[in-house]
């Protein structure tokens, strides 16, 4: 029997999955591996959030291949020496994985190329599996990547793309080949309350209901903090349990202003990828530095836990921080709003505020968290880094009834709006009955503390 290894990394599904179907186009038999690697952990990858979720990945994965003979096969290890052993052990020609964009990923694939090659095996790594256009598909005239979104977003939009291949009917597996127990989502420690169900058919009927119910809407309501009009897609595209391509084409096919604006959020995703993909550095160093002096000492770091804990006394940045650690996952505008007030309010540095997220977040993404923490911070691809986000103002906008603050700061839930969004304007009695802290600092000196740090007039 001709063998080939299927290497499943940042795309756990069964639809639209080229390495998939290169494999078995290729092969009589595949061995579908995943591989918990150690490093991972060593990484800071591997938070409770997301294991409790690749757990749920991993189990619909192995279903799904069940149902069509086959099964998944889960090693502990080095990837590279894991991929190596079931390829001899199978005799194996070949080994199909999806590209990734982050040092990390490049590591991974330099390693396991260079363990095949002297058996005579090849890797082969397919483009365009986790992002709908691939890192460095489409670059500016005199430059690696795009630096700037909008013309990336008209690039892209022009591009054509893939068409999505449909889930195989079957997958046979060669019946030696053995498997480590899948993990479980109970055996993780530390999981949010609120952390939603993992793996593709999740992902799927998520995709479905919310084109036939919600898109529509989303260009008006996306920025909506109460109304929750986002799809909420982001974990099951990071994971790969939903593919990106399948998702613009499926959003294209409804077409309209609510569509268009979806697309233009996953063309958002790719523009990150592309970025860390030719910067790789960006996951921990500025990408265009602006010799900021971040705040340390004692001060500066009770700030930052109070931040942490949804305590600074601006009630959409605290409802905010409360979401994430209830569930896991913020609301984009939400994330918006946080970053901002840490890294110009407070002027804290972005790693710090990235790390925390990296922590919670299930969709914790290092192209699009770090990068999107540089963008807030003005340290990264917006052309604008100086702009702040006023919480009040914002808070106001997308959040009018309160609703969003009521649901998330249970002390202020008898605050009716727009007192709610500045509880320290409160008076007397009603003052002091909440059990809600003052602001950190006032607007005001937060912003000209960063305007000075930044020596802006």
């Amino acid at each position: 029997m001709n063998v080939c290894v299927v290497l499943f990394t940042s795309d756990l599904r069964l639809h639209d999955h080229p390495p998939l179907r290169a494999a078995l186009r290729a092969a009589d038999e595949i061995v579908p591996l995943f591989v918990r690697d150690p490093a991972v952990d060593r990484a800071g990858f591997a938070a409770p959030n997301r294991l409790a979720f690749l757990a749920d990945c991993l189990a619909d994965l192995d279903r799904g291949l069940s149902e069509r003979g086959g099964r998944l096969v889960v090693r502990t290890g080095a990837t590279a020496a894991e991929v190596r052993a079931v390829a001899r052990q199978t005799g194996a020609d070949e080994v199909h994985m999806a590209a990734g964009c982050s040092a990390f990923a490049h590591d991974r694939e330099d390693r396991l190329r260079r363990s095949l090659e002297p058996d005579g095996r090849r890797l082969q790594v397919h483009d365009a599996v986790i992002t709908a256009v691939p890192p460095g598909g489409i670059t500016p005239q005199g430059s690696d990547h795009f630096a700037v979104f909008t013309p990336y977003f008209r690039r892209w939009t022009a591009e054509p793309l893939r068409t999505p291949l449909a889930a195989p009917r079957a997958v046979r597996v060669p019946p030696a080949v053995r498997s480590e127990e899948l993990p479980a989502r109970a055996s993780v420690a530390s999981v949010s309350a609120g952390l939603p169900t993992g793996g593709e058919r999740a992902g799927r009927k998520r995709l479905t209901a919310w084109l036939s119910r919600h898109a529509d809407a989303y260009a008006d309501r996306h920025d909506d903090l109460a109304g929750d009009a986002t799809s909420r897609l982001s974990p099951y595209l990071h994971f790969g349990a939903v593919s990106a391509t399948e998702a613009v084409h499926r959003a294209r096919a409804r077409s309209g202003a609510g569509a268009e604006a979806f697309v233009r959020q996953l063309c958002w995703r790719d523009f990150h990828h592309q970025v860390l993909a030719a910067r790789p550095e960006a996951a921990r160093e500025d990408y265009r530095t602006r010799h900021d002096r971040w705040r340390h000492g004692e001060e500066a770091e009770a700030d930052l836990q109070a931040w942490r804990e949804g305590r600074t006394g601006y009630p959409v940045v605290d409802a905010a921080m409360r979401q994430l650690a209830h569930e896991g996952w913020m609301h984009n505008r939400g994330r918006l709003l946080a970053a901002s007030f840490l890294t110009k309010t407070l002027y804290i540095d972005w790693r710090e505020g990235a790390r925390h997220f990296l922590r919670l977040l299930v969709d914790g993404d290092i192209a699009n968290n770090q990068l999107n923490w540089q963008w807030v911070a003005g340290t990264g691809t917006d052309t604008r880094p100086g702009r702040v986000l006023n919480p009040v103002l914002q808070a106001r906008r997308y959040d009018p009834e309160g609703a969003y603050v009521h649901r998330w700061v249970p002390e202020l839930a008898g605050v009716p709006a727009p007192a709610v969004h500045e509880p320290w304007k409160l008076t007397g009695p009603e003052r002091a009955a909440l059990d809600y802290p003052d602001p950190l600092v006032s607007l005001g000196d937060g912003l000209a503390r960063f305007r000075d740090a930044r020596d802006r007039d």
